[in-house]
């Protein structure tokens, strides 16, 4: 049941309590049982039920210098990170050295050293930037799986899946610099040795799980979003290709099979290439499982062309 009084707008969706009694929220009000209590001493106007959610909750109670970060940070940009993320989740919080760390119930505290990390707001979320949020957590990554943040980090794509808009661009460049400013910290080898496999110009994580696994299969790694063009006309861009042999690669996710004017997109592309003589050898899920089948088709195809 609604409160009879109601609260005022500016206080948004999730607040704190001492938000609420700068805004002329008497205590009672602020005690009342429609609202929820994601954490002590804030306040929300729903219930919390995603983990993003619940890292906007904790927003009003971080004070000046306290940061999300870490892997959390990595969930809040958008860049992929195994394993499941959900409302038990921890929040990882990073505040400079010397501070003290953040204590409270459903809150991992971390310290880093001041300049490290450059602070973001994302909506109402304080937040260390892209390349901070990664090498704090590449310590607990495997080498493929940093080389997939990376793709993404580097990615301009406006399609990725899941990437926030308005993110700061980086390049190979500025992840070198940041790596030298950091020097050497858990995971610092694991990136710089990434970052010479991540490539620029990848659309989705499984663009990158495909070639890593074509290369760890022993072939030549095949150019990323390689455009085909004919009379120049641009015909098909494809994920990966193979331009000497005319082998495209593509992945298809699940969009490709739900979206119906994706999926006759993706037929009609695949014709008009095969008009052109280009191989093309499309991918799934099941060849990510068990990539010799793949492998296989992939050497046909090459030596068909010799």
């Amino acid at each position: 049941m609604r409160h009879r009084i109601l609260l005022p707008d500016e206080l948004g969706r999730h607040f704190s309590v001492r938000q609420a009694a700068a805004a002329g929220v008497g205590r009672g009000r602020a005690s009342a049982r429609d609202l929820d209590r994601p954490f002590r001493g804030v306040r929300s106007v729903t219930a919390v039920e995603t983990p993003l959610d619940r890292v906007v909750a904790l927003a009003p109670l971080l004070h000046r210098g306290q940061l999300i970060g870490g892997e959390t940070a990595m969930r809040v940009w958008g860049y992929p990170h195994p394993g499941i993320w959900n409302v038990e989740t921890a929040i990882l919080v990073v505040v400079t050295t010397g501070s003290a760390r953040v204590r409270r119930r459903g809150v991992t505290g971390r310290r880093l050293a001041e300049g490290r990390a450059h602070p973001w707001r994302i909506g109402g979320i304080p937040v260390v930037d892209p390349a901070a949020a990664l090498f704090m957590c590449a310590a607990t990554l495997t080498d493929d799986q940093v080389v997939i943040a990376l793709d993404a980090v580097l990615s301009t794509a406006d399609n990725y899946p899941g990437l926030r808009q308005g993110r700061p661009p980086l390049t190979e460049t500025d992840i070198e610099q940041r790596l030298q400013a950091w020097g050497r910290f858990p995971g610092s080898r694991r990136v710089r040795d990434a970052l010479s496999r991540a490539r620029e110009g990848v659309e989705s994580p499984k663009e990158t799980e495909t070639r890593l696994l074509i290369v760890a299969g022993g072939l030549p790694e095949p150019v990323v979003q390689y455009e085909i063009h004919e009379n120049g006309l641009l015909i098909a861009r494809s994920d990966m290709a193979y331009p000497d042999l005319r082998i495209s690669i593509e992945y298809e996710g699940d969009g490709h099979r739900t979206s119906r004017d994706q999926w006759r997109r993706d037929i009609q592309r695949q014709r008009d290439l095969e008009d052109l003589g280009w191989i093309v050898i499309r991918v799934t899920q099941l060849d990510l499982d068990d990539g010799r089948p793949l492998m296989d088709r992939i050497r046909r195809a090459m030596a068909s062309r010799r």
